[in-house]
């Protein structure tokens, strides 16, 4: 995997994405509940059933359930919350409540479990989802907010933190930045945007970003992420499970090879 090209080889489509009527998403949850009434912990069952899952985007009444950006960044939390509000019956409410919004597991599973569970390719797009959506909306606020900062200072500065933020991270105006995307992706980011077009477009940044800076900046941007990830999730490290988040899991997801 290059740092120009973050992505998956075509396991990830073959495994997320390719035959997505078999199984099924009925079938997926169908597994689910079959496992928990024959006795297997619920959190265990519920990682089996993200493994079968193979639908990248749902639409159930107004919302969207978008798993899967750019083509290989998995938020399987939002999978997992879709298919325990199919077995609410049969899950304690405040142990789902805790995986959900806190990011505690029930259970103590380790990384090669967790990984074998819900597919090799699952986990490595997940580990795309942390670094590019998650990693990166928290370099960006970390950038903002240094630029806020150097603004009280300035009685007379006109700039705003957010506009400010993409041209001192990514080098342009976030309305260049926006035209890009569109030339590149042909997705139209409007005022109104959705929070999945927008998570989409955060992991677009992430990976434009990895083809403009060189290695220092990359790491140096890295660690401001992680850092402000951390100041705002005092057990980080605790509750994104299924992943070592530092530098050194970066360089092996995305550096550039040898």
């Amino acid at each position: 995997m290059s740092a120009g090209s973050p992505s998956l080889d075509d396991a990830l489509l073959d495994e997320i994405v390719a035959e997505p009527q078999f199984p099924t998403p009925s079938d997926a949850v169908f597994s689910l509940r079959q496992k928990i009434l024959d006795g297997q912990h619920w959190f265990t069952a519920l990682l089996d059933a993200i493994g079968l899952w193979r639908q990248p985007i749902e639409w159930i009444g107004d919302r969207e359930y978008r798993y899967l950006y750019g083509g290989d960044a998995f938020d399987w939390l939002l999978l997992a919350e879709r298919l325990l509000d199919e077995v609410a019956d049969l899950v304690p409410g405040r142990e789902a409540d805790k995986l959900l919004f806190s990011g505690v597991w029930p259970l103590e599973i380790d990384d090669a479990e967790f990984a074998e569970r819900i597919g090799h390719a699952k986990h490595s797009a997940h580990l795309n989802y942390l670094y590019g959506v998650l990693i990166e909306e928290a370099l960006q606020l970390s950038v903002e907010l240094e630029i806020n900062k150097e603004l009280l200072n300035r009685p007379w500065g006109r700039e705003h933190g957010f506009e400010a933020m993409y041209e001192r991270v990514y080098g342009l105006p976030y309305i260049e930045l926006r035209a890009l995307y569109y030339v590149q992706t042909q997705r139209m980011l409007r005022t109104d945007v959705s929070f999945p077009d927008f998570k989409e477009f955060t992991y677009w940044l992430f990976r434009f970003r990895l083809k403009r800076q060189d290695k220092a900046r990359v790491a140096s941007d890295t660690r401001k992420g992680l850092a402000q990830l951390s100041r705002m999730e005092r057990a980080v490290s605790e509750r994104r499970h299924g992943a070592t988040l530092g530098e050194s899991e970066f360089s092996r997801q995305f550096a550039p090879a040898e």
